[in-house]
């Protein structure tokens, strides 16, 4: 992924139901301003559509990730969104969540470095 395609897709992690934003990267911040970090995100997030939070809601009852595109502004968006799970439990405790505009190409991945996916890396033995 190009740098300044990092600078277009804003990204961040909620914590607990009220999802309480904890962390948010630049473009998150440009988005939405610093003051949501430590806030929930239905109070700070404002521009967001009810079908975002209810994604999110979603990603944390059924543990699993999901995806739809969101209206923001005049603009469509891919909003993903990961269950953070607990080591011990496996329980979601909170959501990790990304924004792509429909206009921002996905990254793909050159053939050869498909067939390297899932392959063991093995150091060559020291002598």
């Amino acid at each position: 992924m190009s740098e300044s395609a990092n600078v277009q897709r804003p990204a961040g992690m909620c914590l607990g139901q009220g999802h309480l934003v904890v962390y948010g990267n630049p473009a998150f911040v440009a988005m939405f301003g610093r003051g949501c970090v430590g806030m929930p995100a239905r109070e700070t997030m404002l521009g967001l559509p009810a079908e975002a939070f209810d994604l999110l809601d979603a990603v944390l009852a059924e543990s699993r990730p999901l995806a739809r595109w969101i209206a923001l502004g005049l603009e469509e968006w891919r909003m993903t969104a990961m269950p953070r799970l607990d080591f011990e439990t496996g329980q979601a405790y909170g959501v990790s969540f990304h924004l792509r505009r429909r206009s921002d190409l996905p990254v793909v991945r050159p053939e050869d470095a498909l067939r390297t996916i899932g392959q063991e890396r093995l150091s060559p033995p020291s002598r």
